[in-house]
């Protein structure tokens, strides 16, 4: 048999496995458009990039085709949420899984490698900080991996609008498994992004597999008004249905959703600071109809997969046009008529210069910032690699005098220059250490529930003499047959007593020294890790206000251009699209007009809002005749600011 028709029936046969797959796990007949096309790919053992807009199912690429091969998946992602999720996603459907992040205990974290090496998971989530750490490397060199799936690849690239440097460490691992084929994946990415994603990756070939971001469903809007909450409230009366709206801080939030609840709008609030309990059951409602409208910052909506949203409005400018994408594109997944609306008024241009110097505080400042984590993690110069830390950034900033959003741009900068890693929020689990010695703790008298809750305590955990222990109140309260309060209260007493040292567990970021601490005088921002990223945001902002100011190039051509598809036709949706249909003049109008506007000022002069009224067309096109008829002198203006009809045009 000829060679490419054997091929050609191997790849069929595992086509037939893979669907058979989807069926049996996610319920699905068939895949998605380049979903199959990105599957044949990397089970062909090709390095492949596959860009797929939001809402495109990336997650399947990866899922699928590990479920029929041999070996673990490698998972690397940025966001601990979205990983937690998926892990429990996949479990639901009977797959094992496993997660490992910051705020996991050294043991946790031995623990899930070693099920790793022993073929325990299927998938193994990986924060991108974790990757490049010594255990990490040993272990993963003795598993068995089929697969690096890297999700929000954009991360990547010096280019791209969320560059992160741990993701750099990605290649690392390539090299220890030089076999094992990278599938990378992002929704949105340009040009220069796209190229720079698989040489830093390290591509064996360009392979890449890209979906075009037109969305002929979505209809882009801008409008530019002074009162954004009245015209949030005429959006959501005219369009009917779910809807997104994203603002910028967490107060807003809240004001708005406030606001439109009072207008009649069920709406709920949502940011990244709630409890993870209080997220779900929003989310949970917001996903069922019985909440229309989230308001959120952009924490909402990763992972997030509801397809008959019909608006997603913004209240304020995005950072980048990729963000805006993104977040614009959960509009409209159901492929029905849907509205990314955009709302703009002339103080958000000064807002977003602002933003610049907010992002991109002087260097010394940067340095400042630097010093001060030191001191307050009580780090001397020449140590702390590796070292973990809870972090509250509101706490540092008040011990030295810090302000908050210059601190945080301060952290993004380090992390970007390769100092640090701060991670976002989670919930680190409680933590308990014994500070008596385990002979002086059988010497002390205790009531019967403490002794109870101690012994229960040492059963459930090791090294809780040595080192602070991560441990469950949940799990203790089960074992107690008490509830989770009562081991709270009790664990508070033993605190009290100074027989424990506890520390809660609290929602909170983790805060990583990357490399040693540096002595103050040789910490350098490169131009690589400053100048050069400052020049590229300032230039995304000019692109988010070009867009926003735009009054003649179709919506929708815009964006597209940005993302390098040249040669679209016009959307004839965008509110640029529906202005010109509205001012297109057909020859048989504009001469009945013209003649309508002649009549009109050879009985009369008329101002032009008089004339416009006595014209039976819609204003726009009779203004546009009007100039017209200026223009070329058939019409002229008395000094009483009245038109009239030239010597020229009456006898013409």
């Amino acid at each position: 048999m000829h060679l490419c028709v054997l091929s050609s029936l191997v790849l069929e046969k595992n086509m037939q496995q893979y669907l058979s797959i989807l069926k049996q796990y996610w319920g699905y007949d068939e895949f998605r458009a380049l979903q199959g096309d990105i599957i044949r790919s990397i089970a062909a053992g090709k390095d492949t990039l596959g860009l797929m807009p939001t809402g495109g199912g990336k997650s399947l690429t990866f899922q699928v085709p590990t479920m029929a091969m041999d070996g673990i998946c490698i998972v690397v992602t940025p966001l601990i949420a979205l990983m937690k999720d998926q892990v429990e996603n996949l479990k639901k459907r009977g797959i094992a899984a496993a997660a490992i992040f910051s705020g996991m205990t050294h043991n946790e974290i031995l623990m899930t490698l070693d099920n790793a090496v022993f073929e325990a998971y299927k998938f193994l989530y990986v924060s991108p900080e974790r990757l490049a750490t010594p255990i990490f490397m040993e272990k993963i060199k003795q598993a068995n991996v089929c697969m690096i799936a890297v999700d929000e690849s954009h991360c990547i690239s010096q280019w791209g609008y969320d560059f992160r440097p741990s993701y750099l460490r990605i290649a690392d691992i390539r090299e220890l498994l030089p076999d094992v084929p990278v599938l990378a994946l992002t929704a949105t990415a340009t040009p220069e992004v796209v190229k720079d994603i698989q040489e830093q990756l390290h591509f064996r070939e360009p392979n890449l597999f890209q979906k075009s971001f037109n969305r002929s469903n979505l209809a882009y809007v801008v409008r530019t008004v002074e009162n954004k909450d009245e015209n949030l409230l005429k959006i959501l009366n005219s369009v009917p249905g779910t809807s997104v709206v994203y603002v910028r801080n967490r107060k807003r939030t809240k004001e708005i959703s406030d606001f439109l609840n009072v207008n009649g709008i069920s709406a709920e609030n949502f940011h990244a600071g709630l409890k993870n309990e209080t997220k779900d059951a929003k989310q949970s409602r917001w996903k069922n109809g019985e909440t229309r409208v989230i308001v959120s910052t952009n924490a909402f909506g990763m992972g997030i997969d509801k397809a008959e949203v019909r608006t997603v409005v913004h209240m304020d400018l995005p950072d980048s046009l990729e963000a805006y994408f993104q977040e614009a594109g959960r509009a409209g997944r159901d492929e029905q008529k849907a509205y990314a609306v955009l709302l703009y008024n002339n103080g958000d241009a000064v807002k977003m210069r602002k933003r610049v110097s907010d992002s991109f505080p002087g260097k010394e400042m940067v340095v400042k910032v630097y010093e001060a984590l030191g001191n307050y993690f009580q780090i001397g110069v020449g140590s702390g690699l590796d070292a973990v830390f809870a972090f509250d950034i509101g706490d540092f900033c008040t011990k030295f005098k810090l302000p908050i959003l210059i601190t945080y741009s301060s952290l993004k900068l380090l992390q970007q220059a390769g100092y640090i890693e701060l991670t976002e929020e989670q919930d680190s689990s409680s933590r308990v250490l014994f500070t008596v010695g385990k002979d002086d703790l059988y010497k002390l008298k205790h009531d019967a529930d403490q002794e109870r809750l101690i012994h229960i305590l040492l059963r459930s955990y090791t090294g809780l003499f040595t080192d602070l222990a991560s441990i469950s109140e949940e799990v203790l309260a089960k074992r107690l047959e008490w509830t989770r309060d009562q081991v709270y209260e009790h664990l508070v007493v033993l605190a009290k007593e100074r027989v424990i040292q506890y520390i809660p567990r609290k929602k909170t970021p983790f805060l990583t020294f990357v490399r040693e601490r540096e002595a103050t005088g040789r910490v350098e921002l490169t131009k690589e890790s400053y100048d050069d990223r400052r020049d590229r945001y300032i230039s995304r902002v000019k692109s988010v206000l070009d867009y926003a100011q735009e009054e003649n190039t179709c919506r929708s051509q815009v964006l597209l251009s940005y993302f390098g598809e040249k040669d679209t036709k016009p959307c004839g949706k965008c509110d640029i699209c529906l202005k010109k249909k509205e001012t297109q003049i057909s020859t048989e109008d504009f001469e009945l007009i013209r003649q309508a506007i002649g009549d009109a000022l050879s009985v009369e002069e008329l101002s032009i809002n008089s004339l416009v009224k006595k014209i039976p067309f819609k204003e726009p096109k009779v203004l546009q005749v009007i100039r017209y008829m200026q223009d070329n002198g058939q019409i002229e203006e008395t000094e009483l600011m009245k038109l009239k009809v030239t010597k020229n045009e009456m006898n013409h």
